[in-house]
C-alpha cells in the first residue's frame, strides 16, 4: 500500500466487550498488522452519565488478554472543542441547519405521513423558517438540535432549482466485503448531529475523528451500511477523501437467532472467569463466517497471516459456545510447553515439560492441570479392584530411574507373571495408581510417579 495503513477500533465504555465487540476489535487489528500498519483505540465516551472509568480499563484490560495491543489510544470527551470547530464549518456551509420540532411534533409528524402511505421521512421544514420565526422559536425556550443536509432532491428541495439537479440520490463505493454498495439518500431522513444540549452524535464524531486521525479504513458490522452512506457525504462536505470501508456479517446464535439480546452473558470477562484460553476465543472470532476451516490458531501472527476481507462471507456468521469450548480443547491438546512454562513453574516444578506433554492432550481448561497433578504427584485414594494382582505387579515393579519406556517393561514382566492381557492386565493397573477409568497414557505418566508412591498405591495406601 501507498501510505500507512491506520485502522480504529471504538468501543463505549458504557460496558464490558462482548464477543460481537472482540470480532470488530480483532478483524481491524489483523488487518493492519497484515499491512504493517496502526491499531488505534478510540474510547467513544460522549454518553456522560453511563462511561465509566471503570469500563474503560476493563475494556484496555480484556485487549491486552486477548493479545490485541494498539499503537495509541484517545477519548471523545477531549475533542470537543474539535467538533463544535468543525460543526460550525458545516453550519457556515449551509448543510448543517437548526431545527426545533419537539419529538412529540416529530412523532406526530410521522404518523401522519404514514397515514397518507408515505415513507416518514423528516420534510425539512426547518429550512423553511425565516430569521423571525427562529427568533421567535429561541424566545420561547426553544433549543434547535442541528441537521446535516444530504445532498439529494428530497423533502423541502425546490425541484426547479439548479441544485436539485446536480445533487446526486445515490451514494456509492465498493465495499471490501461487500462489493459494490449504494445507499439512495433521497430515502433518508437528514440526520441529527448536534441534540439540542449540544452534544454530538456518533455519526458526526466519529467522521471528525477518522479525517484528523487519517484513518484509512473503517472495519465494522452491516448494520452500519446506511450509516456509511450518511457518513460519505459528511467527509465530502469537510472536504476530505472517506477512507475505504468494509462492513462484515454479524452474528447470530447457532439456531440462526440474533445474539444482540445474550451479548452481555458472551463477555470476554465471562470467558476469562470461565478459563478458556485468549487464543481459542481469537480463533473463533476470527475465523468464524470465513471461508477458513475453524480451528485453533496458536498465535494471533498466525491468524493475521491469512487474513483476507475476500475470505470473509455475507451470510450471517453463527457462533456457538459448543464450538469455542471445543476449540479450547483442541488449542490446548497442541500447545507446545514452551506457551506454558511460565503458567506451571510453581505447580509441578523440574519435571514440568513432561508432565504437560503427558496431560495436554485430556484437558479442556487448563485449570484440569491441578486435577492430574493431584492424581500424579498429589494423594489420591487408590480404587482396588484385585488385591491379590495387583500385590503381583507390585512384585515386578522395575527399580528407578524410570523412563517412557518402563510401563511396557512392567507389564511385559506382569504378564509373563500371571498371564494376563488386555483390559484385565492394564485397567487394574490404571485404578489403583490414578483412581480413574481414563486419562494420560500410563507411560506417560509413570515416569512422574515415583517408585514408592506406585507400590504404596497397589497396596491401597493413600501415600
Amino acid at each position: 500500500m501507498s501510505k500507512t495503513t491506520i485502522v480504529r477500533f471504538a468501543p463505549s465504555p458504557t460496558g464490558r466487550l462482548h464477543i460481537g465487540n472482540v470480532r470488530t476489535a480483532l478483524l481491524n487489528w489483523l488487518f493492519a498488522r497484515k499491512a504493517g500498519g496502526q491499531f488505534l483505540l478510540r474510547l467513544d465516551d460522549t454518553d456522560r452519565t453511563r462511561s465509566t472509568e471503570e469500563f474503560a480499563k476493563a475494556i484496555r484490560d480484556d485487549l491486552a488478554w486477548l493479545g490485541l495491543d494498539w499503537d495509541d489510544e484517545f477519548r471523545q470527551s477531549n475533542r470537543e472543542a474539535r467538533y463544535a470547530e468543525t460543526a460550525d464549518r458545516l453550519k457556515a456551509s449551509g448543510r448543517l441547519y437548526p431545527c426545533y420540532e419537539s419529538e412529540d411534533e416529530l412523532d406526530r409528524k410521522r404518523k401522519r405521513q404514514m397515514a397518507r402511505g408515505l415513507p416518514p421521512l423528516y420534510d425539512r421544514a426547518a429550512l423553511r423558517l425565516s430569521l423571525a420565526d427562529r427568533t421567535k422559536l429561541e424566545a420561547e425556550g426553544r433549543k434547535p438540535h442541528w441537521r446535516f443536509r444530504l445532498a439529494n432532491a428530497g423533502p423541502g428541495a425546490d425541484p426547479a432549482s439548479p441544485e436539485a439537479d446536480i445533487m446526486p440520490t445515490r451514494v456509492e463505493w465498493e465495499d471490501l466485503v461487500r462489493g459494490s454498495q449504494h445507499v439512495d439518500a433521497g430515502s433518508l431522513s437528514d440526520p441529527v448531529l448536534v441534540r439540542a444540549d449540544g452534544t454530538y452524535l456518533y455519526t458526526f464524531t466519529s467522521v471528525v475523528d477518522d479525517i484528523d486521525r487519517a484513518i484509512t479504513h473503517v472495519v465494522r458490522g452491516e448494520d452500519h451500511v446506511t450509516n456509511t452512506g450518511v457518513q460519505i457525504q459528511i467527509f465530502e462536505a469537510l472536504g476530505a477523501t472517506p477512507p475505504a470501508f468494509a462492513h462484515f456479517s454479524l452474528l447470530v446464535g447457532k439456531d440462526g437467532e440474533a445474539l444482540s439480546k445474550r451479548l452481555g452473558s458472551l463477555s470476554v470477562a465471562g470467558f476469562r472467569e470461565a478459563g478458556l484460553e485468549p487464543m481459542a476465543v481469537n480463533s473463533l472470532a476470527a475465523l468464524i463466517g470465513t471461508s477458513d476451516a475453524v480451528e485453533p490458531r496458536l498465535s494471533l501472527a498466525e491468524l493475521a497471516a491469512s487474513f483476507d476481507f475476500a475470505k470473509l462471507s455475507r451470510s450471517p456468521s453463527r457462533f456457538d459456545v459448543t464450538e469455542l469450548d471445543a476449540i479450547n480443547a483442541r488449542l490446548l491438546h497442541m500447545t507446545p510447553y514452551g506457551q506454558v512454562a511460565d503458567r506451571l513453574a510453581e505447580l509441578v516444578g523440574a519435571d514440568a515439560e513432561q508432565f504437560w506433554l503427558a496431560v495436554r492432550g485430556n484437558i479442556r481448561r487448563f485449570a484440569d492441570v491441578h486435577g492430574w497433578r493431584q492424581v500424579i504427584l498429589g494423594q489420591i485414594t487408590p480404587v482396588i479392584e484385585d488385591a491379590p494382582y495387583l500385590a503381583a505387579a507390585s512384585a515386578v515393579l522395575p527399580t528407578e530411574p524410570w523412563s517412557d519406556a518402563t510401563w511396557t517393561q512392567w507389564t511385559d514382566a506382569i504378564k509373563s507373571a500371571t498371564g494376563r492381557k488386555g483390559r484385565q492386565l492394564f485397567h487394574p493397573l490404571r485404578l489403583a495408581l490414578t483412581a480413574r477409568e481414563n486419562g494420560p497414557e500410563m507411560k506417560l505418566m509413570l515416569p512422574l510417579m515415583t517408585r514408592g508412591r506406585v507400590a504404596a498405591r497397589l497396596r491401597g495406601e493413600i501415600a
